[in-house]
């Protein structure tokens, strides 16, 4: 065989079933694949009385294992030690592959590009059973076989290079995130020190002129109504307006529900570690605010808005929030008392502003950072890919 040639994947790979009943009482190990080529994984363990199963197939380190309705998103994977003896239903068919003429590391590989995917979604369409491929399809795809000792050489550099990619993902990654902390520490050391100089501490609530919740009608997708800001869209400090609902609001309701500029969107409602989270308003146009958000809206005469959101999403901030929340059912709230409760050191306004041009002026620099991270992510992203091809 030329070191080129490519095989059907029926030449290399056989259909296995290693079948166990499956009895009510007794515990399964139960496996998922995720897509674009992330790897199988162990979901939970379940008890036979979970599943209307009457069999499962168990899989072995070494076996390749597909989704069948999602294999055309890249749900493919060769099992790992990790998932050695999970059971699988019927969805998830499991092939053996014949050692003597390839290894699993390199069939791991072939399944990586979207290439693959492309031909397990074109084997996949029309099929009478909503797009699920048919494993007799499935292996009629070719793919390149050269000979074990080659095959074992290229898929160690591929590794190599892998690895090296992955490396410089974990430390761009890092690097964002040492320079969100130093924002926070730098935050947590200006109220640290103005509550230790002239600063002068009062409750939150002497700034607020007005408080309000949000909405508690139903939004929809109409677009013709106004724009309604929801917990989601408070994102480290800021509003991302990515994903919208909307809602068509009385006239008489509109004062209340429409947000001006310089408004504080607190999030009252989320997990314990989400909970408080807020943002400054300051985008055009009209845009209201759902039930699990607080609208404050301040005296801009004697607080700047963008320091007391500072001063609540910073670790002090916080802290409060987490001490004074009330934790129902998977959720924790704060209401509009115990936030106007915060103490909140401020100094006088003139030196709030030149604080917020300082804070300013340094998140403008880790947003350059995180642009540079972007960046280069998408080419160490599309960089695997090419090493594939190449390979």
């Amino acid at each position: 065989m030329k070191p080129s040639a490519e095989v059907a994947l029926a030449e290399i790979a056989k259909p296995v079933s290693r079948t166990v009943s499956v009895v009510t009482g007794e515990s399964y190990r139960t496996i998922g694949v995720k897509w674009w080529g992330k790897g199988a994984y162990e979901r939970e363990t379940i008890d036979g009385s979970r599943t209307a199963a009457k069999t499962l197939s168990l899989v072995r380190k070494g076996d390749l294992i597909i989704n069948k309705i999602w294999v055309r998103h890249g749900s493919t994977a060769i099992a790992s030690k990790a998932v050695d003896g999970c059971a699988a239903s019927g969805e998830f068919p499991t092939f053996e592959l014949n050692h003597d003429r390839v290894v699993p590391e390199w069939i791991h590989w072939q399944t990586k590009p979207r290439g693959f995917w492309s031909k397990c979604d074109a084997l996949s369409q029309g099929t009478s059973e909503k797009n699920r491929i048919k494993p007799e399809l499935f292996l009629t795809i070719r793919v390149p076989l050269p000979p074990l000792a080659e095959q074992r050489q290229v898929v160690a550099r591929i590794e190599e290079l892998a690895a090296q990619i992955h490396e410089a993902r974990t430390l761009r990654h890092q690097t964002a995130e040492e320079a969100e902390a130093f924002v926070a520490s730098r935050i947590k050391t200006l109220f640290e020190r103005g509550q230790n100089s002239d600063w002068r501490i009062r409750r939150l609530g002497e700034y607020v002129i007005d408080d309000c919740y949000g909405s508690s009608e139903k939004t929809h997708d109409d677009s013709s109504g106004t724009a309604v800001l929801r917990m989601g869209n408070i994102q480290s400090g800021r509003l991302d307006i990515r994903a919208l609902k909307y809602l068509h609001i009385a006239e008489k309701d509109r004062a209340k529900l429409v947000l001006k500029r310089g408004d504080i969107v607190f999030n009252r409602t989320n997990s314990a570690e989400l909970v408080g989270k807020c943002a400054v308003f300051d985008l055009e146009g009209d845009f209201a605010f759902a039930s699990y958000l607080i609208r404050l809206r301040l005296n801009m005469d004697k607080a700047d808005p963008r320091l007391v959101a500072s001063y609540i999403d910073s670790p002090a901030g916080r802290a409060y929030m987490f001490s004074e929340r009330k934790q129902m059912t998977g959720q924790a709230n704060v209401n509009a008392t115990k936030l106007k409760a915060l103490p909140i050191a401020l100094p006088p306004l003139p030196e709030q502003r030149r604080v917020v041009a300082e804070l300013d002026a340094l998140q403008a620099e880790v947003d350059a950072l995180k642009r540079l991270r972007a960046e280069t992510a998408a080419e160490l992203n599309a960089l695997l890919p090419a090493i594939l091809d190449k390979a």
